[in-house]
């Protein structure tokens, strides 16, 4: 036997080190392309109306703030994904009710429309077999999903409609309270759901689509658990025992969504993982002044969009506040897992609305999430569960409930 010298020694343990974690990378990314993953929560609909833009280029966060695109859920190992009808509150008028259900059928059409051009490599789920096929078929499957029920408001035999064009989940409230619920982030006017919005809970249960208490108040998520012949979902959300901010749902509230059979979807949300700083006037202005410009965000040239990208990079830079880390994350989706099981947890990241935390600012980082839950000691069967399995069983069910003589037939394209 040679001995070997101190230097070769350290030299040889740091290749054997490098080696082995290289193995464990490779092994996860292999575990993590046999899984079925599915993202509850992409925002990416609000671009597919900018000139320019389509899902099949590859975008830079950096420069376009774009993070969902076709090439990187190759990337990413991402099979698909419940992409969603976002329709910011406005007038709760007439007129209103009117505008809102027009974009959210606009946007309906804009998703479907995405699906039949790309037919080879996308396909439209209406259901968690749907979703089988298309993985079988080497496709990325799309589910649809609605965000605030702004659009169906005024008439809940609008949400037949909007399940007639593909939708299969539904929030009924977004950032301020409407005419069905209140929202998590506004004062209570209805402490929970208004009459109409119970009615929008059985609609809802009628037609087999899933009901989305992400974004709704304490008050609302427990009434609807309460009410709901179905499972129920947090689509994109935190824990609070983690943070405390309003977005993210406390243990008690946690526990009764699984004890409804439903799930929690952790979101990778910056803002509610860690505190934003001190008010700063100056700050505030400039923001404010940014955010004028999304409100024209569908119209966006590629280069006005990267304009406005670096403007709001130069104010982060110019007022830093601090941004949450994959370990925080990770402290969130492991705190629910413990608490209420593996059978009650999934995954959204929230992107192209606003998600992404330092190492996990786009779906190409979600390998890393599986190889974290393997080194957890969760088993390939457990992360199938959170990366997609659970979530389409809680649709499965839903959908095991609905009146068949209400739900409408869906054309598929595709």
């Amino acid at each position: 036997m040679i001995a070997l010298c101190g230097g070769a020694a350290l030299t040889l343990a740091t290749t054997n080190s490098v080696t082995a974690r290289k193995a464990a990378v490779d092994s996860a990314r292999a575990i993590h392309e046999q899984l079925v993953v599915l993202d509850t929560h992409f925002d990416t609909p609000a671009n597919l109306g900018r000139p320019g833009w389509s899902i099949m280029d590859r975008h830079a966060t950096d420069s376009d703030g774009d993070q969902v695109d076709y090439p990187r859920m190759v990337q990413g190992g991402v099979d698909g994904g419940f992409f969603a009808i976002y329709t910011p509150s406005g007038p709760r008028t007439p007129a209103g009710d009117i505008a809102a259900r027009d974009f959210g059928i606009q946007r309906a059409v804009q998703i479907r429309e995405m699906v039949a051009k790309h037919s080879d490599v996308f396909s439209l789920a209406l259901n968690a077999d749907d979703a089988a096929r298309a993985v079988a078929a080497h496709k990325r499957f799309v589910f649809m999903s609605m965000e605030n029920g702004y659009p169906f408001e005024g008439d809940l035999t609008l949400m037949r409609t909007f399940r007639g064009l593909g939708v299969t989940m539904m929030g009924l409230v977004h950032f301020k309270n409407n005419d069905l619920a209140d929202s998590a982030t506004d004062a209570p006017e209805w402490h929970g759901l208004s009459p109409k919005g119970k009615d929008a809970v059985a609609m809802a249960n009628r037609l087999g689509v899933v009901l989305d208490v992400s974004h709704a108040s304490d008050d609302v998520l427990r009434q609807i658990a309460q009410l709901s012949s179905a499972p129920i979902i947090l689509s994109h959300s935190g824990m609070r025992a983690v943070h405390n901010n309003p977005r993210n749902v406390s243990d008690d509230d946690a526990k009764l969504v699984a004890a409804k059979g439903g799930v929690i979807q952790i979101n990778a949300y910056s803002g509610y993982m860690v505190d934003a700083p001190a008010a700063s006037a100056a700050r505030d202005a400039a923001m404010k002044e940014l955010m004028t410009g999304y409100e024209k965000a569908d119209t966006m040239t590629v280069t006005e969009r990267r304009a406005l990208i670096a403007r709001r990079k130069a104010i982060q830079t110019q007022f830093p506040a601090p941004r949450a880390t994959f370990d925080m994350f990770m402290a969130h989706l492991l705190h629910a897992i413990k608490l209420v099981g593996i059978d009650h947890v999934g995954i959204s990241g929230d992107f192209d609305g606003g998600g992404g935390v330092d190492g996990l600012n786009d779906i190409t980082a979600y390998p890393k999430v599986t190889a974290a839950l393997l080194k957890a000691g969760y088993s390939p069967a457990d992360i199938g569960k959170v990366w997609g399995g659970n979530a389409l069983r809680v649709l499965k069910q839903a959908q095991s409930l609905a009146d068949p003589v209400l739900v409408p037939k869906v054309p598929i394209t595709n």
